[in-house]
Formats: C-alpha cells, structure tokens, sequence
C-alpha cells in the first residue's frame, strides 16, 4: 500500500507495482468517485471533508478485503488512526515523499486538489497539511522520496524496501 502527500506518486508508482507484480491497482480516490458516482471535487462540495473522508474509509476496507491488490491511498486516507492500523495490519505500507517545494511544482497552480482550490495561499495550506499528517506517515513500515527519481525507480525501490523487510510478495492467486 502506498501513502503519502498528494503528489508524491501514490497513483503511478502504484500502477507500475501492480503491473511488475501481476497485481490488481486499486486508486482509492477512483474507488470513492465510483462509489459515489461522483467527483471528489463534488463530494468536497456536497458533502465537505467529513464525508468524504467517510466515502474514504470505506472504500478502503473493500479494498483492503480484495486479495493480490495494490493500493494507492489520497493524502489524507492514512490520517484516520483506524484506517492506517488497518492497512499496517493487512500488508506493506510504504510512505512516499516529496518536499513541499516539490509538491507545489507537481501540483501547479490549478490543482484540481479540493483542499488547496480556492486557497489563498496554496503553499501553506500545503506545508499546514503536510505537518499535520506526517506523524501518521512516519509509521509506514518504509518511506521513499520520490524526489529526482522517475516512478521506474520509485516502484523499484519500493520492492527494495519490501524484500528488506522480509515480505516477499505472494505469487498472486489465478482463477
């Protein structure tokens, strides 16, 4: 599973994993919008973070319940106490980083990012979020910086930390 701050390459380096891996990719940001049959820019605007936060939580516990999966979280996911005790609970939980710097170049100045939209001021809106939320990154089994790195060598260092941690990925279950 792959947590972390928005922009940090949760969603490809997760992809890659599932593809080198033979695994199913599991975006959870996609999962809420097809829960939802919506947006998550909608559902911050209908429902607010709570709600969202809510669609969150259960789309992870489906996705944690699928088996040979790799997920990648949104920023936020790892944040409920219950929702990262239970990824740490079901597999591999790698933390990717960047420095704020960093994110707001990969972001850019329309985010599409409900929680930095409409901002006054992105960056520390930013830097206040990624203060609040690492405390419940820093307990990911492994963390990566992904700055100056392409997502190849991420997803590479990703195994790395895996096989040092003596959690050699299963061969994924066939029909």
């Amino acid at each position: 599973m792959l947590i972390g701050f928005m922009a940090t390459g949760k969603s490809t380096v997760g992809r890659l994993l599932a593809a080198r891996t033979g695994r199913t990719f599991v975006d959870l940001d996609a999962a809420v919008e097809a829960a939802a049959g919506t947006t998550v820019a909608e559902i911050f605007r209908e429902r607010g973070e709570a709600g969202f936060r809510e669609l969150e939580s259960a789309a992870l516990t489906r996705a944690l319940a699928q088996p040979n999966t790799v997920i990648a979280t949104g920023g936020g996911a790892a944040c409920r106490d219950d929702n990262l005790k239970a990824m740490l609970a079901a597999g591999f939980v790698v933390a990717l980083s960047a420095s704020p710097e960093e994110v707001l170049k990969r972001v850019g100045p329309v985010s599409g990012r409900p929680l930095l939209d409409g901002a006054a001021d992105p960056a520390a809106v930013a830097l206040r979020l990624l203060a609040a939320r690492e405390p419940f990154y820093a307990r990911a089994h492994a963390r990566l910086d992904t700055v100056g790195r392409s997502p190849e060598s991420v997803a590479e260092a990703v195994l790395g930390a895996l096989a040092a941690h003596d959690r050699d990925l299963p061969e994924p279950t066939r029909p």
